[in-house]
């Protein structure tokens, strides 16, 4: 037990999130619980992980959890280990939040993507259809994100960009999507910085430079390809070219990459499989799972097209890892809570107000 390493989950307290900063010890080594000096709360080892008041064993919980983002049906696995169908949905929805958490933390950050496929796929549900929006990251395979809506509309596509943009540096960015003219508006919307210009009201808006957008619209005749229109919206057709060879080499524009993506998501989540019975109920169980889905791809499964004599995952590609996580290690992970700020208030703080931002804000007061 390294208290070094442990970090406050308490959301009220100052310290939250930080670590190596002396504000955490060792409360009970046998129970392995942490105490922290600022709030005096305790926690245990496993708080903020999927295996935190869990009565099965951590090996079990794994398995079961690696069977689910590999597509097996909830019906199965409660058929095989004899649990009850609400305790492997709660073990669904665990590990989903905990994808979600590792995702928002380590691949929300901003590097330069290159070029940057979407799609959205049309997906049954008990009672109805709904719609998921998925981006990729073609250099790296990276899943940058997604996002699930009974509605193939604007928001939805506006979501699925925002994602996008706090994965992406202000560097050149390509992006191939289908013909739905949403994405059009979504992305001249969503890639904008206010220009602060001391005046009052609301700052003006300046869109980001060098955002190129390409778009392949497929059309079909009895279910089949007959034509396929490449249409370059935004930027010259020379710097489209470029990035598109820098990230995928020889080739055209196309989308066969985030279709590539949403075989492997239609493989791996059971609700997604056509002509299936194990539809899911709610649209938050397909939120869950495709967190937990996508999370398992880029951190725990080596891609063949990225150097297949060293096993390298999407992440490790992208700089986020340098190795292939294991299931394990991706559940029991702490995602560190955002850092305290302190209360915007009129008038000069108090002095106790002072010391805690010295303390605890550092460079952020």
């Amino acid at each position: 037990m390294d208290p070094t390493t442990v970090f406050c989950p308490n959301p009220h307290c100052h310290a939250r999130g930080q670590t190596g900063q002396g504000n955490s010890g060792i409360h009970a080594p046998k129970e392995q619980r942490f105490i922290c000096h600022a709030c005096r709360k305790t926690c245990s080892a496993r708080t903020g992980t999927v295996f935190y008041r869990l009565r099965t064993s951590a090996e079990t919980v794994v398995l079961v959890v690696t069977l689910l983002a590999h597509g097996c049906p909830v019906q199965a696995i409660v058929a095989a280990f004899g649990f009850d169908e609400r305790t492997v949905a709660a073990w669904w929805a665990r590990a989903g939040r905990q994808g979600q958490a590792v995702h928002e933390s380590l691949v929300e950050q901003p590097r330069d993507l290159g070029q940057v496929q979407a799609d959205e796929l049309r997906v049954k549900k008990q009672g109805g259809i709904v719609w998921m929006a998925l981006a990729r990251m073609v250099k790296t395979r990276l899943w940058l994100g997604g996002e699930v809506s009974e509605q193939r509309d604007l928001p939805l596509i506006r979501r699925l960009i925002e994602r996008v943009r706090h994965c992406a540096a202000h560097r050149p960015l390509l992006f191939c999507t289908d013909g739905l003219v949403s994405y059009i508006r979504a992305i001249r919307e969503t890639f904008r910085d206010p220009v602060h210009t001391g005046k009052g009201g609301r700052p003006p808006l300046r869109p980001w430079r060098h955002i190129f957008i390409a778009q392949v619209v497929k059309h079909y005749e009895r279910r089949r390809v007959v034509a396929t229109d490449r249409r370059i919206v935004d930027g010259a057709p020379a710097r489209v070219e470029t990035l598109r060879c820098r990230s995928q080499g020889d080739g055209v524009i196309n989308t066969a990459y985030i279709e590539r993506l949403n075989a492997t998501f239609r493989e791996r989540l059971a609700p997604l499989a056509r002509r299936c019975r194990a539809l899911a109920r709610q649209t938050l169980t397909l939120h869950e799972g495709m967190f937990l889905v996508g999370t398992v791809y880029n951190f725990c499964t080596p891609h063949a097209s990225l150097h297949p004599a060293q096993k390298t995952t999407p992440a490790m590609a992208a700089g986020i890892t340098d190795h292939c996580w294991t299931m394990h290690e991706l559940l029991s992970l702490h995602v560190p809570l955002s850092r305290w700020l302190p209360p915007k208030q009129r008038g000069c703080p108090s002095q106790a107000l002072k010391r805690l931002i010295a303390q605890w804000c550092g460079d952020h007061g």
